[in-house]
């Protein structure tokens, strides 16, 4: 089948766009627009040289370095060892995903034209990504301030240094480039400076986690109306009036959606809820998916300016005809988001383990006691509860916050970083997670409605969600065995929901 081919030009790409290369295997290609500015700016750049302008990266050492004028015959030499000194990373190598999601969102920098970078090192890096060629890149080692580290292992290896993962091996970087057919990149001034100063893991990591998150609340949504049936709850608490009477954020777009999974539903009928009112975990459903929906809106949205925009330092302007030195490299406002988004999934975490804790319960759902068909000396879900419980710690754990008070680095030079990069891992880790929170309320609804005797009163998105679990995971008769029905309905929640 023909890869999908996506066109970085006049239009910046979307954090889709960058999940579609890295996760699908789509094509990125450079239009007219784009070429134009990378040419613009690298005029600049070597017009500029010409005079022998003081140019930070280019005519002078990088950091605490800044005062160390380079001499001309070394402007060449300098730019090859700038990858050398900043391949300094540490920890496990990056999933392949995440490397391709890091080249993407480098060229896309490039492309927005305040980069500097020659022709020739945007289209080989574009070349490799097409290409398959993938850099092996330590995941630790950024403090955010430009994810230095993991784009200073990209640059050397495309330079021929180092490993290379290609077509399923690693191998030594100057070999996967002969096989691929591919020539090492030739740094001119300013090149490897170019390559490194960017935020292109934190960016290019945080696309992949935002397709993450869009599933997740699909799917988080989809357990709590397939619970709500189970538990037979009021759904007063997703009535639109109530909720337009504090439009606080998300709120009222969180109760369409569930009013709209939720149609057909015995539990619209007068006097079907068991209670007045439920537990806050089913009742204010609302309330903190509309607080998650709204951080991952603005997680987005900071990750759609680094996306689209240039944070190099110096950038370049080439209309001014100006090289400026500044702190766009800085991520506080794209960390504070990511945080805010890990605080919020883990607010749903607590919802999801509560309302999942309580299904169990023969006093609160007044169904049998852990969802034991059978009852006894049967456990049911007994020992389920455990890991809900442990999983739900871990990502409160998660959440805490990691960006403040970093250590000053670079001879004191350094004093202000976001930790971006790991913020957005962590997050990440809270994903992973709660998918199979969410993967275990979905199982027990299923169970529960089984029990309850309620599959022919359930509305329309409960009913394809309970066909979807039981495709996947039998009715649980007699004591089995779980942990390969969690994976399997994880994997699902991963996913698009149908």
């Amino acid at each position: 089948m023909t890869a999908r081919v996506i066109v970085l030009d006049a239009k910046p790409l979307s954090t889709g766009d960058v999940a579609e290369i890295a996760r699908r295997g789509a094509r990125l290609v450079l239009g007219e627009e784009a070429m134009r500015r990378i040419r613009a700016s690298r005029a600049l750049i070597e017009h500029l040289t010409q005079l022998g302008k003081p140019l930070y990266g280019v005519t002078t050492g990088l950091g605490a370095c800044v005062d160390t004028p380079l001499a001309q015959a070394d402007l060449i030499a300098f730019q090859h060892s700038v990858p050398l000194s900043h391949s300094m990373g540490a920890g496990p190598s990056l999933p392949t995903e995440a490397v391709r999601a890091l080249m993407v969102a480098r060229i896309c920098g490039m492309a927005a034209g305040g980069t500097g970078a020659s022709e020739g090192v945007v289209t080989g890096l574009l070349a490799a990504l097409n290409a398959g060629v993938h850099p092996v890149i330590p995941s630790w080692g950024s403090v955010g301030a430009a994810d230095l580290a993991p784009l200073g292992h990209l640059a050397r290896a495309l330079r021929g240094d180092g490993e290379t993962e290609y077509q399923g091996r690693i191998m030594p970087s100057a070999e996967a480039l002969k096989l691929a057919g591919l020539e090492p990149l030739d740094l001119r001034e300013k090149d490897g400076h170019a390559i490194i100063v960017a935020n292109s893991l934190s960016t290019g990591t945080a696309c992949l986690a935002l397709e993450e998150v869009a599933c997740l609340i699909d799917w988080s949504l989809a357990a709590v109306a397939l619970n709500y049936e189970a538990f037979r709850a009021s759904l007063k608490a997703i009535d639109e009036d109530a909720l337009a009477a504090r439009p606080a954020f998300g709120q009222q777009e969180i109760g369409a959606r569930l009013r709209t999974e939720l149609s057909g539903s015995g539990l619209w009928q007068d006097n079907a809820a068991r209670r007045l009112q439920d537990p806050l975990s089913f009742r204010c459903v609302p309330q903190v998916w509309g607080g998650l929906l709204h951080a991952y809106g603005q997680a987005k949205l900071a990750t759609e300016i680094e996306l689209g925009h240039s944070g190099d330092n110096p950038v370049i302007l080439p209309e001014a005809e100006r090289v400026v030195s500044n702190g766009n490299f800085d991520l506080t406002a794209f960390t504070l988001a990511w945080e805010n988004l890990g605080q919020a999934l883990a607010h749903c975490a607590v919802g999801t383990a509560n309302r999942s804790m309580k299904l169990m319960s023969p006093t609160v759902a007044e169904l049998p006691r852990f969802l034991s068909a059978r009852g006894g000396s049967r456990q049911g879900y007994a020992e389920l509860q455990k890991p809900v419980a442990a999983l739900e710690a871990e990502i409160r754990h998660l959440a805490n916050p990691m960006s403040l008070s970093p250590l000053a680095i670079s001879d004191g030079v350094e004093d202000q970083s976001s930790m971006a990069p790991r913020v957005v891992a962590k997050t990440a880790g809270i994903i992973e997670r709660l998918r199979y929170l969410v993967a275990m309320e979905l199982i027990f609804a299923a169970t529960g409605v089984e029990l309850r005797g309620v599959l022919d009163s359930m509305g329309e998105g409960p009913r394809r969600s309970y066909e979807a679990v039981r495709a996947l995971v039998a009715p649980l008769d007699d004591d089995r065995e779980m942990s390969a029905d969690m994976a399997r309905i994880a994997r699902m929640v991963a996913g698009p929901r149908f």
